[in-house]
């Protein structure tokens, strides 16, 4: 390489060479700069420490992913019924310059004898919040729903005193069915309502205007797996009786009504699933005129669900 050659007339004069001296590490700007302190190991790229830290934080973001958002019930009706069954709200939204009436009165001295925040909002802010539905210029903001455990549904009923009256859902998929089942369970004596964990409706902000607020008022519970908590239930001494519109025994001829029971509903279309109707004791159907297949699910819950209450206060079991 020129200017390291021993040639004759190759070499360089002393301190004629350019760039770096050997063992210099380099002069001025060209100098070498140290790394400074050696990082923390969660620090290092590709540390075993790194990598778990790193796994870590990505666990917790799908974790907060998954965690259920806080939802808004929305309407004047709803939002008083849900401040009255006291169920934990954060705070309560009121549209700037809506008509004033007892029903706005009321939930604005409720959430203030509760401490609840109460925020003045335009029309299309609380728009964003609701989701667009109809809210009449009033919104409550709900946390996620606390559900019960299967087991608590039993210690609810033990405590009233009366046989337990259960209803399950199987595959009820509409907010609105549920918060109307929920409604009907609270007004006809029910002692609980279990849902499966998978493919079914939960307790949402739709859910909650549809109960009008009794969700707060009847415990919820989640099954992880439906038909093994059915066949847990029996074995504890409850009759599963299922909604079948192919039954050829009808409600009036149900002699279960009065005993521990639990209703099971299915959805509308599908009906009940063939797990589900394999664990049932009974199934049952309503007697329809003819021309009309089949009745919503909430409606036949509730028809079915009335009727129970009917026989119970006959018999004196209420």
């Amino acid at each position: 390489m020129a200017g390291n050659s021993r040639r004759k007339g190759a070499m360089r004069k002393a301190g004629s060479k350019k760039g770096a001296v050997v063992g210099s590490g380099g002069q001025r700007r060209r100098a070498l700069e140290g790394r400074g302190p050696t990082p923390k190991a969660d620090q290092r790229p590709g540390h075993p420490a790194q990598r778990k830290a790193a796994a870590t934080a990505r666990n917790e973001q799908r974790r907060a992913a998954a965690r259920p958002a806080a939802e808004v019930v929305a309407g004047r009706n709803p939002v008083v019924e849900c401040l009255r069954a006291g169920i934990p709200a954060t705070a309560l939204y009121v549209a700037i310059g809506i008509e004033l009436d007892d029903r706005v009165d009321e939930a604005v001295h409720l959430a203030a004898d509760r401490g609840i925040s109460v925020l003045e909002v335009s029309r299309a802010e609380l728009d964003r919040h609701t989701g667009g539905a109809v809210h009449q210029g009033l919104g409550l903001q709900v946390p996620p729903f606390d559900y019960a455990h299967p087991d608590e549904l039993l210690d609810v009923a033990a405590q009233s005193g009366n046989p337990p009256l259960l209803v399950a859902l199987d595959g009820v998929t509409d907010p609105r069915n549920l918060g109307a089942v929920i409604r009907s369970a609270a007004a006809f004596g029910a002692h609980g309502v279990l849902l499966p964990q998978r493919r079914s409706a939960g307790i949402t902000a739709v859910a909650w205007r549809t109960s009008a607020g009794t969700a707060a008022r009847i415990p919820v519970a989640i099954a992880t797996n439906l038909t093994r908590t059915l066949r847990s239930f029996a074995a504890k001494g409850l009759m599963v009786v299922g909604l079948d519109a192919d039954s050829d025994l009808t409600v009036d001829e149900l002699t279960l009504a009065t005993g521990p029971l639990v209703l099971v509903v299915g959805s509308e279309g599908r009906g009940l699933s063939r797990l589900v109707r394999e664990s049932c004791d009974a199934t049952v159907s309503i007697p329809m005129a003819a021309g009309v297949e089949s009745l919503n699910a909430s409606v036949a819950a509730g028809v079915v669900l009335a009727d129970i209450a009917r026989r119970r206060r006959v018999e004196g079991r209420v």
